[in-house]
């Protein structure tokens, strides 16, 4: 089994790549520890105090990060670059020198030369560092394939692609991620993508090296099989192999937000299941109930249902993307945007979509901002929403069905602070509150609120199935349930008042 890249003489050592300043940084502590054989952290931090006031070479190459420590939290942190822990390590003539010397070699400015691809077509030559990012971008080889957004009137935007790939990657503050790095000797979660050629369920671009005879057709996760290794790793599981070898292959280094998830095929079908968050874990029963809304209401949306891991509910949903099209967040095409002063964010979206050929877009967009304020959802943000593109003639097909709307109904609130008749509930997409994105919607010819009655009943019998019993709460459930009533009959209301003043 290979060595970690972060344990040096069988010691762990906190790495991590500054962008800014082009090279790793180590916690000068932990290559103290290494070196010195200290078993005690607090001696070796003792020490490390003495040794940096005494040493102007080590000042001079040291910097503070916040770093993870046993405790599982991020504290300001004393680290090195490589000259200050060659620094440290000629101080005390330390008889492992040559070894660490060679460990640092593991951690070199090599840049690996790729092509991104989307499917089969050649897009752009890049070069990745050693931190996983797109450091050197190279010759354009086909524009119109370029992902959306990061295309300016001379060529390339090298920031915004960059971006971009970065944004592939899991947020560094998934539960269980620094685990999985750690298990592979990594440090950023931008290396995965590396490790499975950038490959994604929700479009059709990776990366692939230059000399390489591989196609699309063999890779790509939409038709073959994926390894369930990461995702059983974020989802807290041991894994257990003869050979001591983790297949890192897998769309779940590709998969975005905050809770826990991972990808499955479930009788061929790609399917994501996805957890909720403490004290109430009441986002899986939000996204049921979202999809049981959309179904009555006759809007465009994902089906969610529960199912039950190693005790845990968690939802479950199948992918709506093909290996022929590809989601286009609303941030990439909302970046492009540039509203003045007598033009809405909303509008300016509107007109884009339109210009791209979706001539429903604002009913379907005035349609999701009418499930946004029935459910209280405070996270529709400009990435949890969009277009679907065909990924080979790259038309606009339409606005993508709902998705992602667990963060709402109150899912962090005491049962004290349920107040469906607040006007001040958050909003993220084109205004600040909920209250002033449903006035943009000027017509609800198409809503049926008397196809939701008794939709507060279904939302019951979710909430009973869908949380946990350490989690569940009677007393707010019910709450919540009322609350549903009252946010469809406040919305009834509005649209009454709006007519009778028409």
């Amino acid at each position: 089994m290979t060595t970690p890249k972060n344990i040096f003489n069988e010691k762990p050592i906190r790495a991590q790549y500054s962008i800014e300043r082009a090279e790793w940084l180590f916690a000068a502590i932990d290559v103290l520890s290494a070196l010195a054989e200290q078993t005690s952290y607090n001696h070796a931090r003792k020490n490390w105090n003495v040794l940096k006031t005494r040493n102007g070479q080590l000042s001079t190459n040291c910097g503070q990060l916040k770093l993870l420590a046993a405790d599982g939290k991020k504290y300001m942190t004393d680290v090195l670059n490589k000259a200050g822990v060659l620094a440290l390590a000629s101080l005390q003539k330390y008889a492992n020198v040559d070894a660490l010397m060679e460990w640092l070699s593991r951690y070199g400015k090599s840049e690996k030369k790729y092509i991104l691809k989307h499917k089969d077509i050649d897009v752009v030559e890049i070069e990745l560092n050693d931190a996983g990012e797109i450091a050197v971008i190279g010759k354009v080889l086909n524009e119109a394939h370029l992902p959306v957004g990061t295309v300016i009137s001379c060529g390339v935007d090298t920031a915004e692609l960059q971006k971009w790939w970065s944004g592939r990657s899991i947020p560094a503050s998934r539960e269980m991620l620094n685990e999985v790095l750690v298990s592979q000797g990594l440090v950023l979660p931008q290396q995965l993508l590396e490790k499975n050629s950038g490959l994604s369920l929700s479009d059709q671009y990776w990366i692939c090296t230059k000399d390489a005879d591989i196609k699309w057709a063999s890779i790509n996760y939409f038709d073959n099989n994926f390894s369930e290794d990461v995702g059983d790793m974020l989802f807290g599981r041991a894994i257990s192999k003869s050979d001591g070898v983790i297949n890192l292959s897998s769309p779940d280094n590709t998969s975005d937000g905050m809770l826990k998830k991972k990808w499955k095929i479930v009788d061929g079908k790609r399917c994501l299941i996805k957890g909720s968050s403490k004290p109430f874990h009441q986002e899986v029963a939000n996204e049921v109930l979202a999809a049981r809304i959309c179904e009555r209401l006759d809007i465009s949306f994902v089906n969610y249902w529960v199912v039950d891991i190693d005790g845990e509910k968690y939802s479950a949903c199948e992918d709506f993307i093909t290996g022929d099209t590809e989601l286009v967040s609303a941030w990439r095409v909302a970046k492009q945007l540039k509203p003045d002063s007598n033009t809405s964010a909303y509008e300016a979206f509107i007109r884009k979509a339109e210009e791209f050929g979706i001539t429903d877009a604002r009913r379907k967009i005035d349609m999701m901002l009418t499930l946004d304020f029935i459910i209280v959802n405070v996270d529709r943000h400009y990435n949890n929403f969009g277009f679907v593109r065909d990924a080979n003639t790259l038309e606009w097909l339409d606005i993508a069905p709902i998705f992602d709307s667990g963060n709402s109904m109150w899912y962090t609130d005491l049962h004290t602070n349920i107040n469906p008749m607040d006007l001040h509930f958050e909003s993220k997409a084109f205004n600040k509150k909920l209250q002033q994105q449903i006035k943009h919607i000027k017509d609800f010819s198409w809503l049926n609120l008397d196809a939701l009655d008794g939709i507060e009943d279904i939302y019951a019998e979710v909430l009973e199935r869908a949380i946990p019993a350490s989690a569940k709460i009677i007393e707010r459930n019910n709450k919540l349930c009322a609350a549903l009533r009252k946010r469809i009959e406040f919305l009834r209301g509005i649209i009454t008042k709006r007519q009778t003043q028409e």
